[in-house]
């Protein structure tokens, strides 16, 4: 028992169990009161449990606060453009201001995730989400309490590694990494780049999505941003290529999931089932962690604003390949330009 409990922590197995209950938990209490309408509030909020993976709990509670934070300023103002139906032209800008907030925020602070994926996708999604007047605080409330939930969760692990005492080497990983605020990240031209890179390639991306007149532009973005690497960080064309093929894989996963019309307790599992997936995966290979993410994330829209499935699934490729594509385009730029600087 002792030699599997050791071999289990070689996987991310408390950070994966943390992101899967943080999920599903609120997502059924959303559906014993009748608003399955709400499940993106609440599961962007539990985003919050996906940061301050193996750090120590003294710095984790700065990470994970500032991300939790940070998600609930940016679904606040998604949810303002939404119940005022900002034209497209605010909604890029606000699109501009997030990305650049969020690759700030991550680098100054340390956070990882150090890309601003989940930012990015939170906004994309809420804030084309049609949201009366009368349900902005309802719906705000969902996604803090969902926030909360998560940060809890990811602090109790303090109070579990107290209990098993003696234990904890054997049950648990060792938490050694830290991370630091940079705050003159700020002033890195790294960091700038990388903004400009996400700026560039995730308003091309949108662009094209939205006059190709293919449903969910924002998909397209966030494959942009996902493929994309962190400031600093060496560029990889395998990423764009492992997003491409986990995508597809996965969209084939999904309609074998939602085509039968399956009741909502299922779809809840599949969320579940997805985010615990992906954290075991996702460092160890994006491509597999791809076949989680893309049901997890595919049922989520699904229960939002339900739509023809056949539809969903045929605009999940169709964005995820254009927005890899252009990164993909991105990427072998700024390989060319280094390499080029080399050879001079």
């Amino acid at each position: 028992m002792r030699q599997w409990a050791r071999s289990l922590r070689a996987f991310q197995f408390e950070v994966a169990t943390r992101a899967a209950v943080a999920a599903a938990l609120p997502l059924t209490v959303l559906v014993l009161t009748g608003h399955l309408d709400w499940t993106a509030y609440a599961a962007f909020g539990a985003m919050t449990s996906l940061f301050g993976r193996n750090e120590p709990y003294r710095v984790r509670l700065r990470t994970v606060t500032v991300a939790g934070t940070l998600m609930l300023v940016i679904i606040t103002v998604a949810l303002v453009l939404a119940v005022i139906e900002a034209p497209l032209l605010v909604l890029t800008a606000g699109l501009v201001v997030v990305i650049v907030v969020g690759i700030l925020v991550a680098s100054t602070a340390g956070l990882f995730p150090a890309t601003p994926i989940f930012f990015v996708f939170g906004y994309a999604v809420i804030a084309q989400l049609p949201t009366p007047g009368a349900e902005f605080w309802p719906r705000l409330l969902v996604a803090g309490a969902s926030a909360a939930f998560a940060w809890l969760l990811t602090m109790s692990g303090w109070l579990l590694r107290r209990v098993a005492g003696r234990r904890e080497p054997d049950l648990f990983k060792n938490l050694l990494h830290g991370a630091l605020v940079r705050p003159r990240a700020i002033r890195d031209s790294r960091v700038w780049v990388s903004i400009a890179q996400n700026v560039v390639g995730a308003l091309a991306a949108g662009a094209l999505a939205l006059a190709a007149g293919i449903g969910h532009p924002y998909w397209a973005v966030v494959s942009v941003v996902a493929v994309l690497p962190p400031p600093g960080a060496a560029h990889s064309t395998s990423r764009a290529i492992h997003r491409m093929i986990g995508t597809t894989l996965g969209v084939g996963l999904t309609a074998l999931v939602l085509l039968p019309g399956p009741p909502v307790a299922v779809l809840i599992l599949v969320i579940a089932l997805g985010q615990f997936g992906a954290e075991i995966l996702i460092g160890r290979h994006y491509g597999a962690a791809l076949l989680f993410v893309t049901p997890l994330a595919l049922t989520v829209v699904h229960l939002t604003s339900p739509a023809p499935v056949p539809a969903l699934l045929v605009d999940r490729v169709l964005e995820t390949v254009l927005g890899s594509v252009i990164a993909l385009i991105i990427v072998l730029l700024v390989r060319a330009r280094a390499k080029s600087k080399v050879e001079h």
